[in-house]
């Protein structure tokens, strides 16, 4: 046998190896693979940039021994796929880039941690679904393939948010698509799943789940309200751009709106409740996180799948007394409910830990973690 051959031999049984290391354990039980997420933190503004560095952030080996001795249970890692993948078939992840992830997830499970991979800011995609669902699934397929042989603590959450042209009947199609793909090579790992409409509670409504997959994690964001979480946002548009909002309503002192807020109806209407109304009527009150979650709980009840809250945060232009009492109010809701949680996010603008300091923001740690 020539090297050449002998190379290319191994390679195939290394493939197939992987294929049958996934396929023949499991599958997992989705329950207690939810129960184990617990407490959780999202390392943003890293690998989802379009390069790791771009935001000001770079995932250091240091980062999960603090994660980890703070008392979190979980990593959340979004990843920017599409950027390290070739454009056309047969549509190559990076080796480096793989390589990289790699060192990641050794490093979370080295201290420990389970691990989220997801698929986070393909733009293009909610953009032109179908020109894109042929690269979507073959990414999946190579991520599975890589990561077949791992624990069960890792997790691979299919993709952050789908909003825009992905509306929920594509997504759905989607999914079922890149589902079965998965489950060729993987019948082990537990898949995260959100709905349409930005993973928002009203978005698992419209969630079909392709029929006998129950190794599976619903999944949910929130950041309401978005005027006081994301105020002065600089991606948030001119709308969130009021400061002072202060948590839970109404505030001192009534709060004037930016023109542009004035300019939206839902957002000038928004601001004379939160100005004016007492109570369980203002929009900035724990009672609507209540509604909220029940309506999420209720949704869990009704379909039998485990719920799992992957990001919520308040942007740092808040104040810090607000930022903690809405995080804690937050955090308290879910564990009421079971739920396990990702804090957004470790350590950049929604920071729990000061990178220039050195040291946790021990007030919004402790509404975390108390």
């Amino acid at each position: 046998m020539s090297p050449r051959i002998g190379v290319v031999v191994l390679i195939v049984l290394l493939l197939a190896g992987c294929r049958q290391a996934g396929s023949q354990r499991g599958p997992l039980d989705a329950v207690a693979q939810a129960a184990r997420l617990g407490r959780g933190v999202n390392l943003g503004n890293a690998l989802e940039a379009p390069e790791e560095g771009a935001w000001g952030m770079v995932i250091e080996p240091a980062f999960f021994s603090l994660i980890h001795d703070a008392g979190f249970d979980t990593v959340r890692v979004p990843i920017r796929w599409s950027a390290h993948t070739l454009p056309e078939a047969p549509y190559t992840i990076d080796t480096a880039f793989f390589a990289r992830i790699d060192a990641v997830i050794d490093a979370a499970q080295g201290q420990d941690l389970n691990v989220v991979i997801n698929m986070h800011h393909y733009d293009e995609i909610f953009e032109d679904p179908q020109a894109h669902a042929g690269r979507f699934v073959a990414m999946w397929v190579q991520i599975a393939r890589r990561y077949a042989s791992r624990s069960a603590t890792v997790y691979f959450e299919l993709l952050n948010e789908p909003h825009g042209e992905l509306d929920a009947t594509a997504w759905n199609d989607l999914l079922a698509r890149t589902v079965e793909a998965v489950r060729e090579i993987d019948g082990y790992h537990t898949l995260v799943v959100g709905g349409a409409e930005w993973n928002s509670i009203s978005g698992l409504t419209y969630l079909v789940l392709p029929e006998g997959e129950e190794n599976v994690i619903a999944t949910f964001h929130y950041y309401e309200p978005f005027l006081f979480t994301h105020q002065g946002a600089e991606w948030g548009g001119q709308e969130v751009g009021t400061l002072g909002l202060t948590w839970p309503g109404p505030p001192a002192m009534p709060v004037t709106p930016v023109p542009a807020a004035r300019d939206v109806e839902w957002v000038r209407l928004w601001f004379m409740r939160y100005n004016q109304n007492r109570g369980n009527d203002n929009p900035a009150s724990v009672a609507q996180i209540d509604r909220a979650f029940d309506q999420a709980a209720a949704w869990r009840e009704k379909t039998g799948v485990p719920l799992w809250l992957g990001e919520f945060g308040a942007y740092s232009t808040a104040d810090m007394d607000s930022r903690v009492r809405w995080t804690q109010a937050i955090r308290a809701a879910a564990e009421e409910r079971g739920f396990g949680w990702a804090y957004w996010e470790f350590g950049a603008g929604f920071g729990v830990y000061d990178r220039n300091a050195g040291a946790w923001r021990t007030d919004l740690l402790g509404a975390l973690i108390p």
